[in-house]
């Protein structure tokens, strides 16, 4: 499948600032950027540097002029939807030393304290099978409210209210994996059947001895996603983070299956 992804950002800027952005879709073993154009004007510093896991790259620069960002990509996907519940847990000592973090509590996925709600409600299944029930579970008790959480919203926030965007539909289902020892992290993508179309946040979860992705919000197959970036929670991988004060101005992403 191929994935055609139009990006446009713009912010009001009143003095100098440094930003990190994240929005470009890396190569890797199954997705293919076939083409891109990134333009990030003419800021005063700009600098490229590797993102979490060694997976994507961060845009690193500095400008004290309204940031103007435009990104448009082609990108192939190669990755089969597998059905989840068939694969199977990699015990905690047996797995891999750069996937153990992702089995610890965070920032906005404080595991810990859901491991007495994971036990009662999903302590009679295992693997697969736990992580599909608890991804149905969500997408039948969660709504999907545009607007109705902040940069702030942890898992348990969202767990309490019953609500959220995908973001917290992610960071829920990350906390409820790590509740059950099941490695999970927070994954930035492109999806195009997103609605209201924005970039995407879904779960990778690591069974059978690799990261599988998984969108509670049942918005987006696994075979339709382009991976931005992943990270322990969203604030690993933020499309845009600002190190002084700015404004948007606009925000634009439009993300669809190609016709060639």
């Amino acid at each position: 499948m191929i994935v055609d992804i139009d990006v446009r950002l713009g912010y009001d800027i009143s003095q100098s600032v440094d930003l990190i952005l994240q929005i470009r879709a890396p190569s890797f073993a199954d997705q293919d950027v076939l083409s891109e154009a990134f333009d990030v004007g003419s800021p005063e510093q700009l600098a490229d540097t590797a993102a979490e896991a060694g997976f994507g790259n961060r845009t690193l620069l500095r400008t004290s002029e309204n940031f103007a960002c435009s990104y448009a990509a082609k990108v192939e996907i190669d990755r089969p939807t597998l059905n989840v519940s068939a694969l199977n847990k990699v015990p905690p000592h047996l797995l891999p030393g750069d996937v153990v973090r992702y089995l610890m509590p965070s920032r906005y996925c404080p595991s810990d304290e859901l491991q007495s709600f994971v036990a009662a409600e999903f302590g009679h299944l295992d693997a697969g099978q736990r992580v599909a029930a608890m991804r149905d579970w969500i997408f039948e008790r969660f709504a999907y409210v545009p607007g109705s959480s902040t940069a702030q919203t942890t898992a348990i926030d969202t767990f309490v209210q019953r609500q959220g965007v995908c973001r917290d539909f992610a960071h829920v289902l990350i906390t409820l994996a790590r509740a059950s020892a099941i490695p999970a992290r927070f994954a930035s993508v492109f999806a195009p059947h997103v609605t209201p179309q924005d970039f995407h946040a879904v779960a990778e979860v690591y069974l059978d001895g690799t990261w599988h992705l998984i969108d509670a919000t049942g918005m987006a197959e696994a075979s339709q996603i382009v991976r931005i970036g992943v990270g322990i929670d969203a604030a690993e991988v933020a499309f845009l983070s600002s190190f002084g004060p700015i404004s948007l101005i606009e925000k634009s992403v439009n993300v669809s299956i190609s016709e060639a």
